[in-house]
């Protein structure tokens, strides 16, 4: 939850803005300012605070207990111009905080955290729990030191300038070891814990089980991703207690998928009591790996549980990214961090381009030219298997007409997948347009270089006689000059002629142009490439300058019936 306190009427106008736009997120404290400081404080994972910093320091001083423990504190000033992050940037999450209160606002987010202002990833947000020396060895970072990457388990990182060799380190391991002085563990979820239990097994019985297993081979329960078992012991209670103990998952598997998977100790009495020779090791090898330590059983008399331990190599995560249609304040938060996430980034080089500033200092950037489409796609899905955090770009929405559906025809299981969506250029010049998208539309490309023009031909006919609103993309360019002509004659054929056009180029760039027109006065050589044709249905009006599609086709027949 997140606490906000404000001392002026300013202050609360614009913390009434923001419980507004988060009403399930936000609790207003009312009252003295310290006292509602003080109980905000103590209940609230993050606070909000329309007040001088000065004032909230003082406020605040007295309540600091330590970085590990203090919410992260935002301040916002008496004008809403900035949004300050001034306490527990990294572990509190002020400093994200800070962003999503300026893009609510319209405030300017204050990032004062050394490593955000050098555009660093700090090693204490990677999502990965973490032991050691973070701010000696982010100093070195900052102070461009040598600093060695170790990565014992492979697993995608974020951009960092890491040297072969170095006084400091960044150990990426899961092994039970303790942290050097000038070095930093990252804990990857890589390790797969298979149990088994009798029916009523005590859960202290499991989880001592796991950690003696963990403890024997070196292992660090910090890397514990998963406790895994068959699907007939999903609600054993001493099996359940023991993963909310560790703070993992339970990750159950049906009998028969575990009894295919060749393990080296088969039995025959889970066997005989679930379906499948194997329980532990079986539902840690499942999805693949390497068996650390085999079936094992629990110290009882009689043994009530047994455990397996698997390491799950690392994989490689591609984020399809939609970057929108090209203006900065259109790009979503969501994209601005995947890009930020990114060590490569792949896309075409005028998408490159337009974010170049977003991407931190040391991302690999693979760019390529117009028609490599399927290179970039292949580029992408081999970069995230070779164990990176990979974005590929598009603009617009990634899988509207871009690259996702080449990505995700080349990516197999063995890679994460993640999709971004973006603003996409039909809704971009809608918006400029008015509202012609307001009932049933559909977006057809009149490129043939993929598609036979007989089936784009037969889907301009169908939405034609289905009275659908139609957006164009890639309606003209020099060598493709004859399709938008005859796409809005089989138009012509079941509409109006003074049917609403609307024609914007480049929406939403700083060239933006657009216009409405009818079907019959539309000249095609007025179109390009950089261009968005939206054709009306047969209740979509001109109101105002603006193209209008009405929700329902109740409300042509009553401006009908009127006149």
């Amino acid at each position: 939850m997140i606490g906000l306190i404000s001392a002026t009427a300013a202050g609360a106008a614009a913390r009434d803005r923001l419980a507004a736009a988060w009403p399930e997120r936000t609790r207003v404290y009312e009252g003295p300012v310290g006292q509602a400081v003080r109980a905000a404080f103590a209940e609230c994972e993050q606070l909000v605070c329309f007040l001088a910093t000065g004032a909230v320091v003082r406020l605040l001083a007295p309540l600091l207990a330590g970085k590990a423990a203090d919410p992260g504190v935002v301040c916002v000033d008496e004008g809403g111009r900035f949004a300050v992050s001034l306490l527990g940037g990294h572990a509190g999450g002020a400093n994200a905080l800070a962003r999503e209160v300026g893009a609510v606002l319209g405030a300017e987010p204050v990032v004062t955290t050394a490593t955000d202002a050098a555009g660093l990833p700090g090693l204490d947000t990677l999502g990965l729990p973490y032991e050691g020396s973070v701010a000696a060895v982010s100093r070195a970072l900052l102070d461009g030191e040598p600093v060695a990457l170790e990565a014992e388990v492979g697993w995608p990182l974020p951009p960092l300038p890491v040297a072969p060799q170095g006084a400091y380190t960044i150990r990426v391991t899961d092994r039970a070891v303790a942290a050097g002085e000038r070095e930093v563990l990252l804990r990857p979820p890589s390790l797969v814990v298979g149990v088994g239990a009798s029916k009523g097994a005590p859960a202290e019985e499991v989880l001592a089980l796991v950690e003696e297993a963990l403890r024997e081979a070196g292992l660090s329960q910090r890397s514990v991703a998963e406790l895994a078992t068959v699907d007939a012991k999903a609600e054993e209670p001493g099996i359940v207690a023991a993963a909310e103990r560790l703070g993992v998952p339970l990750v159950t598997y049906p009998a028969e998928e575990l009894a295919a998977v060749e393990v080296p100790n088969p039995s025959d009495a889970p066997l005989a009591a679930v379906g499948t020779p194997s329980v532990a090791e079986a539902a840690a090898l499942v999805r693949g790996g390497e068996l650390l330590v085999p079936k094992r059983k629990s110290a009882a008399r009689p043994a009530m549980a047994t455990c397996a331990v698997v390491r799950r190599p690392g994989r490689g995560r591609l984020a399809v990214v939609g970057l929108g249609p090209g203006a900065r304040d259109l790009l979503t938060p969501r994209a601005a961090a995947e890009l930020r996430r990114a060590s490569v980034l792949v896309g075409l080089d005028q998408y490159v381009d337009q974010i170049r500033d977003l991407l931190r200092p040391g991302t690999r950037v693979l760019e390529s030219g117009l028609g490599a489409e399927e290179e970039r796609a292949r580029t992408a899905v081999a970069q995230a298997r070779a164990g990176h955090a990979v974005a590929l770009i598009g603009s617009g929405d990634a899988g509207v007409y871009a690259m996702a559906s080449p990505a995700l025809a080349e990516a197999s299981d063995d890679i994460d997948v993640v999709g971004v969506p973006g603003v996409t250029a039909a809704l971009a010049a809608g918006a400029v347009l008015g509202a012609p998208l307001g009932h049933d539309h559909v977006s057809i490309s009149l490129s043939d270089l993929h598609t036979p023009w007989e089936v784009i031909e037969r889907r301009v006919r169908a939405a034609a006689e289905s009275d659908l609103v139609v957006t164009f993309y890639n309606p003209r360019s020099r060598g493709r000059d004859w399709q938008l002509p005859k796409a809005l004659a089989i138009l012509a054929g079941h509409r109006e002629p003074t049917t609403p056009v609307g024609v914007v180029r480049n929406a939403s760039r700083p060239d933006e142009a657009a216009r409405v027109t009818a079907l019959a006065a539309l000249d095609p050589a007025t179109v390009d490439m950089m261009t968005v044709v939206t054709v009306g249905n047969t209740a979509t009006r001109r109101i105002a300058g603006r193209m209008v599609t009405p929700r329902g086709y109740r409300w042509q027949a009553s401006r009908e019936g009127a006149k």
